[in-house]
């Protein structure tokens, strides 16, 4: 069963995979949703750590 783009790239965040590790075609929408899933649950990572939680 295919994974949407976007819960694959915050899993893969969760998962401290880097956002190089995109496995979709650089410039297709999948790209991007992966880019962004990955980049919402890294940005609230980086922001609980920088609050010391």
């Amino acid at each position: 069963m295919p994974t949407d783009p976007f819960e694959a790239g915050e899993r893969a965040a969760r998962e401290s995979i880097p956002a190089e590790a995109n496995p979709y075609q650089d410039g297709s929408e999948e790209h991007a949703l992966w880019s962004a899933g990955h980049e919402r649950v890294a940005g609230e990572m980086e922001a609980n750590e920088s609050e010391g939680t």
